[in-house]
């Protein structure tokens, strides 16, 4: 978007002290690089422009409880790869200064040439204008320290630097970027973290910009959920993003202290955090130490030590996925040895999948079992799922809403309402795991991460902020069949 009259910004209150002109209308910025990268080469410069002979230095340097840091080395790898490539994707380690980096760095491109005069840049982020209006408010403050006479013209979501406009847009009002004509660039920050409906509108709002302005995008986030916005883009070998990962051990002993980071280990977000792992937000439903005992009973009573055996009681739990889910199998089976254990011996989740080919996996897990000792917990909200399993186990399709007392010892494929039993069965599910009889080996990752993200409102499932909440939807259906009292 063009300006539609040329704003005389940034100025100089009227009541303040005569300054020279070439601060006064921040020609100090033109042409100075960024960061003089050579250490050597930097130190040099510094003391023959007495402090000015960059961009950052001309600014003044970043700042982390009051204490000036450098630019580092590894925020080359962000530098080179924004002049580089038009679409830049970063997964960045929480407090790694990558915000802060992109605010300088825009800063630069707006001062050191005349190249975005009158263009615009777009910034989004957080799910309110309060927190969208933050990273506007950071670039104003830059210019307090070694400018603090300048008044920059700002409002409250957009502000004027020289001739450039900068707009920051909340995730509210992502759709508003339609109505635009340009952009040079456009940052989003914490894009991991924006709902699912905002993440497909937020691609298709931004992507029009490269045609029509030639605009640079730069999408980072500190991981969040599995299969979010950002690890799709990371596994699509046909992306258009140039892929860049900052773990927290590029800033070790530069922008983290050693022993700040063996503190935060300590976390349990720290995976999530700092290494840069899709787990998403612990849970309320299960404690970590609930969690990591179904793993340890996983591991005592793995299949590799303890066979399946043909004479248990296994119990499928099987949820259809639709449009925007997957679909989620999840066998179970009991085992008694000095006490009762429950344990997981096969874990599914297909994506997109083909209805026979579910039909048919369901099949190879009885027949694997000799067809006989299981049956299968089917949420029924998909009637036609249902009736394709009773199909090819030949039941009757005259079937409606039943109990566990009402089913029939030969009746293998069980419906469960799930839209009146949900509630019973996380309950249930918690009281299988509290009491220690659920064994899940590590390797089934995705259903622990399912159970440590975990969170419910009045033992209603949020399933935007659990991951993998299908597998957790098969495990409690599969858990009918095993009802524990609490």
């Amino acid at each position: 978007m063009k300006l539609k009259k040329i704003i005389p910004y940034p100025f100089y209150n009227s009541d303040s002290p005569l300054l020279s002109d070439i601060d006064k209308n921040l020609n100090i910025f033109l042409n100075k690089p960024f960061w003089i990268w050579d250490q050597q080469e930097h130190n040099i410069q510094f003391i023959k422009t007495n402090g000015k002979c960059c961009h950052v230095d001309i600014l003044g340097r970043p700042q982390k409880n009051g204490i000036d840091f450098p630019i580092f080395d590894y925020q080359k790898l962000i530098f080179d790869a924004i002049e580089n490539n038009m679409n830049v994707w970063i997964l960045k380690a929480r407090g790694i200064g990558l915000t802060t980096f992109i605010i300088y760095y825009l800063t630069w491109k707006i001062l050191s040439s005349h190249g975005l005069d009158h263009e615009s840049i777009f910034i989004i982020s957080g799910t309110r204008e309060a927190h969208a209006n933050y990273i506007k408010e950071k670039m104003t403050k830059l210019f307090e320290r070694n400018f603090p006479l300048l008044n920059i013209y700002t409002k409250y979501t957009e502000l004027v630097l020289k001739n450039t406009w900068i707009k920051v847009f909340p995730t509210t009002a992502v759709k508003d970027l339609r109505g635009y004509f340009s952009a040079k660039y456009i940052f989003v920050d914490e894009s991991d973290y924006f709902p699912e409906s905002v993440q497909d509108e937020l691609i298709h709002a931004i992507t029009p910009y490269q045609t029509k302005s030639n605009c640079k995008i730069i999408l980072s986030s500190t991981p969040f959920k599995p299969l979010g916005l950002m690890q799709r883009i990371e596994q699509d070998p046909n992306s258009k993003y140039f892929k860049l990962r900052l773990h927290y051990q590029l800033g070790l002993d530069k922008i983290y202290n050693a022993k700040e980071i063996e503190l935060r280990k300590q976390d349990i977000e720290f995976k999530r955090e700092f290494e840069l792992q899709y787990l998403g937000k612990t849970g309320n439903v299960f404690t970590p130490q609930q969690v990591d005992n179904c793993i340890n009973l996983g591991l005592e009573f793995s299949t590799d030590k303890i066979p399946v055996s043909l004479y248990t009681l296994k119990s499928v739990g099987v949820d259809f996925g639709f449009s925007s889910s997957s679909t989620a199998i999840v066998t179970l089976e009991h085992i008694k040895t000095d006490k009762d254990i429950i344990r997981v011996v096969d874990c599914h989740l297909i994506d997109k999948g083909d209805p026979n080919l579910i039909v048919n996996l369901c099949w190879d897990i009885w027949q694997r079992h000799n067809f006989m000792n299981t049956a299968y917990w089917i949420d029924g909200s998909n009637r036609a799922m249902v009736n394709l399993l009773k199909i090819r186990w030949q039941e009757s399709l005259s079937w409606e809403w039943e109990s566990n007392d009402s089913f029939d010892d030969t009746t293998r494929i069980r419906p469960v309402n799930f839209n009146t039993d949900h509630k019973t069965m996380l309950s249930n599910l918690h009281a299988v795991i509290s009491k220690g009889y659920l064994a899940i080996d590590p390797k089934y990752d995705k259903l622990l991460i399912s159970l440590r993200t975990a969170y419910a409102n009045e033992l209603s499932l949020d399933k935007d902020q659990t991951s993998y909440s299908d597998l957790l939807d098969g495990l409690r259906l599969g858990l009918k069949a095993y009802q524990i009292s609490n």
